[in-house]
């Protein structure tokens, strides 16, 4: 089915609707599960008055298989965010949503195992010279002490739980609308979210009552545009296409991060905002191609 809109002019939209959640996460006092949890809850609280518009025709095609696949889903995300989350408490923005946004190392191999999508040398040389600007841009970090070290590992483990979760859902919605599916997901998350505040954080409540500015900021801005958008532009474009799209995140954050939290922009990280940028763009052109 042609969608109405051209999903790569979404998913634009869409990743620098995600770049703006750094922001907001390191905006935030709470901590990290708490923030997440919050984040998750208010999406479906905002979502579910429009459930009763859900035809009753979607209900009846709902597979449990899916709904299985969609819970799956749901943890996967939850876990991107506590680890990501965490990771912006001991590295910069920059090198976080750098290494969150490594996606393509596991999602072509993904592809490939799952639904037998075959990569040529073409995007695989435009996404390797996308992933090396993404390196040279938090190059600076990776020579600080051993705790942004640690950030940086908890943010490759949220680049993993990401792929997973983008690669089930070019599976399932296939069959399923986006509304349902983004609901269940978003519900199965906001359950894990909440399990993992209440027993690594100790608590639900906010450390601020300024907080929930943040909270609802992540809930409309990343998730309904950003998170949402990936979900319905997966049922049209690969996840490998995501994956490199989302490679512009990390630019739109550290644009962000320098004008709210005067993080000085360093060489590297013009250099390595230049080279991501000319890998996306081949990757596109070798897109259009085939």
């Amino acid at each position: 089915m042609k969608p109405r809109l051209n999903p790569y002019a979404m998913l634009l939209v869409g990743v620098f609707s995600l770049a703006l959640s750094a922001i907001f996460v390191k905006m935030s006092t709470s901590p990290s599960g708490v923030t997440a949890f919050y984040r998750m809850l208010l999406s479906v609280l905002f979502m579910t008055p429009f459930l009763m518009k859900v035809p009753k025709s979607e209900w009846f095609a709902l597979r449990k298989r899916d709904v299985g696949l969609a819970a799956i889903a749901g943890s996967l995300l939850a876990f991107h965010f506590i680890t990501w989350f965490e990771s912006l408490r001991y590295t910069s923005v920059a090198s976080s949503t750098v290494l969150v946004t490594l996606q393509p190392i596991f999602a072509f191999l993904g592809t490939y195992l799952f639904f037998k999508e075959k990569v040529g040398m073409r995007q695989i040389t435009a996404a390797a010279i996308a992933i090396l600007g993404s390196f040279i841009i938090s190059w600076g970090d990776f020579r600080i002490g051993g705790e942004a070290l640690y950030g940086d590992l908890l943010a490759l483990a949220g680049c993993f739980f990401i792929t997973l979760y983008l690669l089930i859902g070019q599976s399932v919605r296939s069959r399923v609308e986006l509304f349902l599916y983004t609901y269940i997901v978003y519900a199965f998350s906001t359950v894990v979210l909440f399990g993992y505040a209440w027993l690594v954080d100790g608590t639900i409540q906010p450390s601020d009552s300024f907080d929930w500015v943040w909270f609802i900021a992540l809930a409309l801005i990343p998730n309904f545009l950003g998170h949402t958008i990936l979900n319905w532009a997966v049922r049209y474009v690969s996840t490998n296409v995501i994956s490199i799209a989302i490679l512009l995140e990390p630019v739109g954050a550290t644009i962000f991060a320098y004008f709210i939290f005067d993080e000085r922009l360093i060489a590297t990280q013009w250099v390595g905002g230049a080279v991501v940028i000319v890998g996306i763009a081949l990757f596109a052109l070798s897109e259009k191609r085939n």
